[in-house]
């Protein structure tokens, strides 16, 4: 198993790509603590990782707030000796954000993903980085998504607060490789299982006056492959990552996009 005996915090853990990042990461024998703000969504995750034979555990915690993440980082080093990966896959709902004109958003509307992506991941890969320098290893995971690399419309202010978790990565990347730890950004195309992404993809439709079905077909078409990725591939990815056979990748932005970005 590539995570064996490794300790992974997974924030958003309840969402869709947080949990299945979890259970893949339980797969390759990591043991789990899953965290986010809804205890019952978090349980039920936990369930069916036990119930795979997985460990897991789970933490009411809200990414925001400064005290609680690094008293949770700390209760997850003093319970399991060790901070091994730590995976931020945290969403917002989109109604208000996208699908509308940058010049017709609302100054709050723009600002909230300015505001909340970025601040989030600097509190959990701060708390991370704080007790894997100590401890001479670790990998911290981020997650982004194309619109961060190319010209895409009625995308408010998710694509800016994409691009600065990218430059967040490649900079904490430069200040903890001396350290023994990693930083990779997965950037990812839509991932149409994703109910996030099929409100996206209904805000952007309207706009157009398209079907959901239409709009996700042009965005397939704009991928090498002529189809998204799901996100059981992003989640494979980031178990190869985390692990040591990945150890010669920090300070990337992993192309995830399935060709919609071609580097």
């Amino acid at each position: 198993m590539l995570l064996e005996k490794k300790n992974a915090i997974v924030y958003g853990a309840s969402g869709a790509v947080g949990s299945e990042v979890a259970r893949t990461l339980a797969t390759e024998g990591a043991r789990v603590f899953l965290a986010g703000r809804t205890g019952s969504a978090l349980e039920a995750v936990a369930a069916e990782i036990r119930a795979s034979g997985g460990v897991a555990d789970v933490a009411t915690v809200d990414v925001l707030d400064e005290n609680a993440v690094e008293a949770h980082a700390d209760a997850v080093v003093r319970d399991a000796g060790s901070l091994d990966v730590s995976f931020n896959a945290i969403s917002l709902p989109q109604t208000g954000i996208q699908g509308t004109p940058i010049a017709e958003l609302s100054l709050d509307n723009f600002a909230l993903p300015m505001t909340t992506y970025p601040k989030a991941n600097f509190l959990t890969a701060r708390a991370a980085a704080r007790r894997m320098t100590g401890q001479g290893s670790g990998v911290i995971l981020t997650i982004t998504a194309s619109p961060s690399r190319t010209a895409v419309p009625l995308m408010g202010g998710m694509a800016p607060a994409w691009a600065a978790i990218e430059a967040l990565s490649r900079g904490l990347a430069a200040e903890l490789g001396p350290h023994g730890v990693r930083v990779v950004c997965l950037n990812a195309a839509g991932m149409p299982e994703s109910p996030q992404l099929s409100e996206v993809y209904g805000l952007h439709a309207d706009a157009y006056g398209i079907s959901r079905d239409a709009f996700r077909s042009r965005m397939e078409d704009r991928t090498l492959r002529k189809r998204l990725p799901t996100i059981a591939e992003i989640a494979a990815v980031a178990a190869f990552v985390a692990s040591d056979r990945a150890a010669a990748i920090t300070g990337a932005v992993a192309n995830l996009t399935g060709g919609m970005v071609v580097n």
